[in-house]
């Protein structure tokens, strides 16, 4: 079955794979609306604990009407687009065989509840390694006041035309999530793209918003170390965040799968350990709109066995400290069973 999709509204063209892919920009013909309880749900997916996550009077505390996202929330509206694209673009590789190696979210100002949010996407490059290609497509997320709230690039790697086994292939089909429902002549709701022919939004300029922070800016010494913190993951967190992140890799909640996969036990989601990363973070700042910047390269995975929780031990360490901005970029380290998990992860954080 063909992935291609039309659809017949006047404004939206079909999207046809060619090639030259590189540097085209497209658009969802739908906005993603933010509730205060998917919210909830997310910062509990990935056990993000501040208050103003959950409460407005927490948020009111930071300055914000509304609940605060998580910093990664805008992982939840970049699946939508990593999956249009391969459905309407990106036809020629093979689902089964696509992997995410890279996430960058650089926060401009947090998405809060009540956000009309329109997504902006672009493939940047895609470059070929072997029978792999890495393609990197940037993000822009828009609010309703027309202001970018989130930019970033996720990175993916994939193979064209990979036989599969129909063996594999109708074991995976029978464990795997439900797939999204079709609803108007074969397109998927609200995941349509229609291309942009505008120039690129520019990058916008970074405001100085306050932020309340435990530590303070002048205690900060380069080279510094964080505490260590420590996360756990049960198979029960990896079915909440599956459902709550829509993403449908049975790696994460099927042992049959992890087993094809060639991995020893089902293992967490990379996006559900950025998560995590970003409440250890949050945990020593103390205020998760400090954050301005996450960055992550996957390198490894945590296994999470069926009667026991996987365990991982994350740290940081200030890399530099810029004065003029009170703001500091910090080294993060995340280990779980001896296997590092990133290959190189970053924070840009500011300070009170």
């Amino acid at each position: 079955m063909s992935r291609e999709k039309t659809v017949s509204q006047p404004d939206i063209e079909a999207v046809v794979p060619d090639a030259t892919l590189v540097g085209q920009r497209f658009g969802f013909r739908d906005h993603y609306e933010v509730g205060r309880e998917k919210i909830r749900e997310f910062a509990r997916a990935v056990q993000n604990l501040h208050p103003a996550h959950q409460h407005e009077v927490d948020a009111r505390k930071l300055g914000y009407d509304g609940v605060i996202a998580p910093p990664t929330f805008a992982s939840v509206i970049g699946m939508s687009a990593t999956r249009a694209l391969l459905d309407n673009v990106l036809t020629e590789y093979d689902l089964s065989q696509v992997l995410q190696t890279d996430q960058v979210f650089e926060i401009y100002r947090p998405i809060l509840a009540g956000d009309r949010i329109t997504t902006e996407i672009e493939i940047e490059s895609i470059r070929q390694f072997g029978d792999n290609d890495f393609v990197a497509v940037g993000f822009k997320l828009v609010n309703q006041h027309d202001e970018v709230t989130v930019q970033g690039t996720t990175t993916i790697v994939a193979r064209k035309g990979v036989e599969v086994d129909p063996n594999i292939v109708e074991a995976v089909e029978n464990i795997s999530m439900q797939p999204r429902p079709v609803t108007v002549a074969g397109v998927d709701n609200g995941d349509v793209l229609f291309r942009q022919s505008a120039a690129a939004r520019p990058a916008p300029a970074r405001e100085i918003v306050p932020v309340n922070t435990t530590p303070e800016f002048d205690s900060l010494v380069k080279g510094g170390e964080l505490p260590v913190g420590t996360a756990r993951v049960t198979r029960g967190d990896l079915a909440n965040y599956a459902g709550v992140s829509g993403d449908p890799n049975p790696i994460h909640f099927s042992d049959r799968a992890a087993e094809l996969a060639g991995l020893p036990t089902v293992v967490a989601h990379g996006l559900l350990t950025m998560g995590l990363a970003a409440d250890y973070l949050t945990g020593w700042l103390g205020d998760p709109t400090a954050i301005e910047k996450l960055s992550v390269r996957f390198s490894g995975f945590v296994p999470v066995p069926p009667t026991e929780a996987g365990v991982i031990e994350f740290s940081g360490k200030i890399k530099s400290i810029d004065h003029d901005r009170r703001a500091a970029t910090v080294l993060l380290s995340g280990m779980s069973e001896g296997r590092k998990l990133f290959g190189r992860a970053v924070a840009e954080i500011r300070l009170t």
